[in-house]
């Protein structure tokens, strides 16, 4: 009997798991407060209602289980930035202040990146807890992603590509 057979939780993590699992922490950590600076800065409620969700049920979310299982393996966990306050967008000064459709795109930018790494661990995985978790999360993602693409089409924050008609 290997070592890679029976309960996924018991079986060792390989380098590149423990890397990406690592590294995805502390990008998540520090989008964490990178939503909280958005959220400050939204002055649309749907996207203000929309980021607020993103934050607690996906990026939080995926916080947590990674967190669990770094410590579960032994492995130091990666710092994280302080969070920050809540301002009232008002007090913000307008050019300083990132508009509503520039913050729904660098969101779908992330959501879109967060996408291929979690293909790439999928991938990389030998341990099947791991890769199955990191599907979730792509799945996740895809959700989201959804969801800001109609808010986005209903805002008229959309800017499509050239349409070829040919």
């Amino acid at each position: 009997m290997g070592i890679f057979t029976g309960k996924p939780e018991n079986e060792p993590l390989h380098s590149g798991e423990v890397f990406n699992l690592w590294a995805h922490l502390y990008a998540a950590k520090g989008y964490l407060v990178t939503l909280q600076i958005m959220i400050n800065h939204t002055g649309d409620h749907d996207l203000k209602v929309f980021l607020e969700d993103l934050l607690e049920n996906c990026y939080k979310q995926e916080e947590q289980q990674t967190e669990a299982i770094l410590k579960q393996n032994g492995i130091r966990l990666p710092p994280a930035p302080p969070a920050r306050p809540d301002v009232q967008v008002e007090d913000i000064p307008a050019g300083a202040r990132f508009n509503d459709p520039e913050i729904a795109l660098l969101v779908q930018r992330e959501l879109m990146v967060g996408k291929i790494l979690c293909s790439y661990v999928m991938g990389i995985s030998i341990r099947s807890d791991i890769a199955e978790m990191f599907g979730e999360f792509h799945v996740q993602k895809t959700e989201y992603e959804g969801k800001l693409l109609k808010i986005t089409k209903e805002k008229g924050w959309l800017v499509p590509p050239p349409i070829n008609l040919k």
